[in-house]
């Protein structure tokens, strides 16, 4: 039996980082104040794709103020990062505060390939959160005006994702508007 290679988190990208600077700003409809951009996020602060070397440096923590993140050893999230970065369909995007070496926030849009509309593209936009030392700087605000330019630059026939209702005027800045339709699950474990 040959045995398992072990991977190590680095800092190769789930994606060409360049897609994020190449979004044309312009487009962009939310007002930042003071002015802040995806190549300019912040004093100390860089946006950027997740890497595997994101596991050492707080990526669980931040997502774990969102939601239940579980247990998850670097070999699990190697693994996960790897199919999600094969697929090409994820964008994992995180600012990391380059002074800490940590993520002080990420958001993901994910692209579900359809055979209607002509064989056409949806986003998803899921796991908006910034950590709490961060929150007041507009980075929620930012990987959202970010994910959403970039959902359009993908050709997307459209993009979606669910909130609280307390989060829908947050959304809403960004042109979102509440669907008739229903959001309905089913949750099979926590």
């Amino acid at each position: 039996m040959m045995p398992v290679a072990t991977m190590m988190p680095d800092d190769t990208p789930m994606f060409d980082p360049s897609i994020l600077h190449e979004l044309d700003w312009s487009e962009n409809t939310t007002t930042f104040s003071p002015a802040i951009s995806p190549l300019e996020p912040g004093d100390g602060l860089v946006m950027r794709p997740l890497c595997t070397a994101d596991v050492n440096r707080g990526f669980f923590k931040v997502l774990g103020q969102l939601t239940e993140t579980g247990v998850v050893s670097p070999e699990q999230f190697i693994k996960t990062f790897e199919h999600m970065k094969r697929s090409g369909d994820y964008y994992v995007t995180v600012v990391e505060d380059t002074n800490l070496g940590q993520i002080v926030a990420t958001a993901t849009l994910v692209i579900e390939h359809k055979f209607t509309h002509s064989c056409a593209k949806r986003g998803r936009i899921e796991d908006v959160v910034v950590s709490g030392e961060c929150r007041g700087k507009q980075l929620g605000k930012l990987l959202t005006s970010t994910l959403t330019l970039l959902s359009k630059r993908l050709n997307c026939y459209k993009i979606t994702l669910e909130c609280l209702p307390k989060n829908v005027a947050f959304y809403k800045k960004f042109g979102y508007s509440v669907s008739e339709e229903n959001y309905m699950f089913q949750r099979f474990f926590n």
